[in-house]
């Protein structure tokens, strides 16, 4: 937390002036009472006095002094807000080994299903795309609002023979530029699900420079554990997740990276992605909270009181 106002704070100078008088007094009516020198017909005889209940007031008053100085100064925090506006691609692995039963009941199945619930939960305003991947890449859905078109196009999918993870970047930046023309873009971001390394068309190390030179953000997901295995012409062909290849790509290309092991841990990440690109961190004035606060605090201090005193403080 920030202050935009600080030389407001010097106000708290005659507040703490205050709470020390308060302190004093009360140290002096305590001495003023020891002077009774018969203390056991003081005891007898005195009311039995309000105890702590009688300093709640006068804390709650300073606390509502220390509060409306807090909100003077103008203080600032970093605060979470929904973005407007934006456009996501998701890129869709759906090579043969997407196939794999590894991930109950297998991983392209599992994919989907997460992928869909992305979808669901996606700001309505949000430009959605969605590209398939296998020994090429295709734009399956260009980037809308149209939700039913994307979720048709997800159910539709089926997987086929090769990699082209490199590709699927390229087809995915195009979408995007196709879409943005006007002059203040809305940002764009890359989702792109994987479960092996690119085997076909342009590297990933290609397309995560071209990705970060038009300043698009490409996140990736590690998809499948290091056991999986599709089972090709009769033989158990082994078909292991290649994570540091996706790694690099988020990394060059300004997103995150994540590995998931199970359809569990997919839907997790991609609540963790939809967070992070549905919402943006902007700084703002919360003066108002220590306004509401320090009301507050004076209505608890008028109330206890005239609850407990018959008075206000």
């Amino acid at each position: 937390m920030t202050l935009l106002s600080p030389m407001w704070l010097l106000l708290l100078v005659p507040v703490a002036l205050l709470a020390a008088g308060y302190v004093v007094a009360q140290r002096r009516r305590t001495e003023y009472a020891v002077r009774f020198t018969n203390l056991d017909l003081l005891d007898k005889v005195a009311p039995r006095g309000p105890g702590w209940r009688k300093h709640v007031p006068a804390a709650l008053s300073l606390a509502m002094f220390v509060l409306l100085v807090g909100g003077f100064a103008r203080p600032t925090a970093e605060v979470t807000v929904p973005r407007e506006r934006a456009t996501i691609m998701v890129a869709f692995d759906v090579s043969a080994s997407m196939a794999a039963t590894d991930v109950s009941p297998d991983r392209f199945s599992a994919a989907r299903q997460a992928a869909t619930q992305f979808v669901e939960h996606l700001p309505p305003r949000f430009n959605l795309g969605l590209v398939a991947f296998s020994e090429n890449a295709s734009v399956v859905v260009p980037p809308t609002t149209d939700r039913p078109a994307v979720l048709g196009a997800l159910d539709r999918l089926t997987t086929t023979a090769g990699t082209a993870i490199g590709e699927a970047v390229y087809s995915s930046l195009d979408a995007i530029e196709a879409l943005d023309t006007e002059e203040q873009a809305p940002p764009a971001h890359i989702v792109l699900l994987s479960d092996g390394e690119n085997t076909t068309g342009r590297t990933v190390e290609e397309s995560a420079r071209e990705a970060a030179a038009r300043g698009v953000p490409v996140t990736t997901i590690a998809y499948g554990t290091q056991e999986g295995v599709i089972e090709l012409q009769g033989r158990q062909l082994p078909v292991p997740v290649d994570g540091p290849a996706l790694q690099r790509l988020a990394e060059t290309a300004g997103g995150g990276f994540y590995e998931a092991a199970s359809g569990d841990e997919l839907q997790a990440v991609y609540e963790d992605i939809g967070t992070s690109v549905g919402y943006r961190t902007e700084r703002q004035e919360i003066w108002q909270w220590f306004v509401a606060a320090g009301l507050i605090a004076a209505l608890l201090a008028a109330a206890t009181s005239m609850l407990w005193f018959a008075r206000l403080p």
